[in-house]
């Protein structure tokens, strides 16, 4: 019996790694399209959600299995818990991506606002991060977890740069507004991405060690 639970929560997180992947690459892709101005990549991007949308509701429904049938105790249920919650977090992930390659796909009609270099940085920190999450939650790495909490803070201070930028572009010139709000929300979206493995890793200290840093939950608690 225990053997069988343990092969069904290795499936779990194959599942789970799947759709990692699959939103790491949706964020590439939809970046790509505004960087490359190439409406071909935010199309790919919508196709991919619909794989990303299929594997949450399946992992969703064995997790719920899982906790129903094998009533598990300790840190077999705190890791149950903590794949439904990333789960979720992967699926929203791929929702922020989206919205990036449909934010790109309006703006590819319209002349280039400035060189983009800020936020392909970004998205290439937030697609680090997912990753590490992931590979944290792999190798039951709590350090690297905490690692990716703290590799948060660069990509506020980008995405507060660019807003920054932004609103100069907007001051000097009314008719750059449009263009340049929208590349704000695309980089506030990238910013949610990286909340979202900031989550991730989050849960995977909780899995670990049984440790609820959220909102600095930790430090309350001295």
């Amino acid at each position: 019996m225990e053997r069988h639970f343990d092969e069904e929560l290795t499936h779990l997180k194959q599942r789970l790694l799947y759709m990692a992947d699959t939103a790491q690459e949706m964020v590439g892709l939809a970046v790509r399209a505004l960087t490359d101005r190439n409406p071909a990549c935010a199309r790919e991007v919508l196709e991919l959600e619909k794989k990303v949308n299929h594997a949450e509701i399946e992992i969703e429904d064995e997790a719920l299995k899982l906790l129903a049938l094998r009533q598990p105790a300790a840190k077999d249920l705190r890791l149950l818990t903590a794949i439904l919650k990333i789960n979720n977090d992967l699926e929203r992930v791929a929702d922020q991506a989206v919205n990036i390659a449909e934010i790109s796909d309006f703006l590819l009609k319209e002349p280039l606002l400035k060189p983009l270099i800020d936020i392909p940085k970004m998205a290439g920190l937030a697609q680090r991060m997912i990753k590490n999450s992931l590979d944290a939650f792999v190798r039951h790495d709590a350090a690297l977890a905490q690692q990716v909490c703290e590799d948060d803070d660069a990509v506020d201070r980008i995405n507060d740069q660019i807003f920054r930028e932004l609103l100069t572009y907007m001051m000097e010139d009314p008719k750059s507004i449009t263009r340049a709000v929208d590349l704000i929300l695309v980089s506030r979206n990238l910013e949610r991405i990286a909340d979202h493995a900031t989550n991730i890793s989050e849960d995977v200290i909780f899995i670990e060690e049984g440790k609820n840093i959220k909102h600095h939950i930790q430090e309350e608690n001295k």
